[in-house]
């Protein structure tokens, strides 16, 4: 889903630029739009909808921007579906989508990264797991890290790892050494 995002940001950022000759400002029609273009279909409102059509008419001459929201729209309902065959079947017609030939530059490129991707997108699909709990905890592990300013002592770190994550040290593994000796530095 983020590449999708990022394909439409970059679409509706190189239409912007084409058309008007400058990076987007207040007040062009696909600068406001940018955030409701990134919103769900189905979490939009009757008027952001609206707002989304009048900008992509006023500012979207060759209906990129278009393609590439009904691609990310279409990618989006791979992953909102539980049965493992529909999504294998709206994956293909995404990336068939994707791979027409008046397609924008950036949806031929996001149509060969879920080419690539296919199997562990549908797997993915299929387990429903993800690594959001370990993107979690790599994160607040380098908040501590980043907060201490560099840790001498890894017991220190470890037991300030715990207490940031809500846990007592005596809840969790202990920690296996890394030397097994000092070194021997050589002169």
């Amino acid at each position: 889903m983020r590449l999708a995002n990022q394909a439409l940001d970059e679409c509706r950022r190189r239409t912007q630029n084409d058309t008007l000759g400058h990076r987007g400002r207040k007040g062009d029609p696909l600068y406001g739009a940018r955030k409701l273009l990134l919103t769900g279909a189905e979490r939009l409102s009757a008027a952001a909808r609206d707002r989304i059509r009048r900008a992509l008419d006023a500012g979207d001459p060759y209906d990129e921007v278009a393609d590439c929201w009904a691609a990310k729209e279409k990618i989006r309902s791979v992953f909102k579906t539980r049965d493992p065959d529909q999504a294998a079947a709206r994956l293909g017609e995404a990336i068939e989508y994707c791979r027409a030939p008046e397609a924008a530059p950036e949806l031929q490129k996001l149509a060969r990264t879920l080419a690539k991707w296919r199997t562990e997108i549908e797997t993915s699909v299929r387990t429903r797991t993800h690594n959001g709990r370990t993107e979690a905890a790599n994160a607040k592990i380098k908040d501590v890290k980043r907060s201490g300013r560099g840790f001498t002592n890894l017991a220190n770190y470890r037991l300030r790892i715990l207490f940031a994550t809500g846990r007592k040290p005596g809840q969790t593994q202990p920690v296996a050494r890394i030397r097994t000796r000092r070194p021997s530095f050589v002169a």
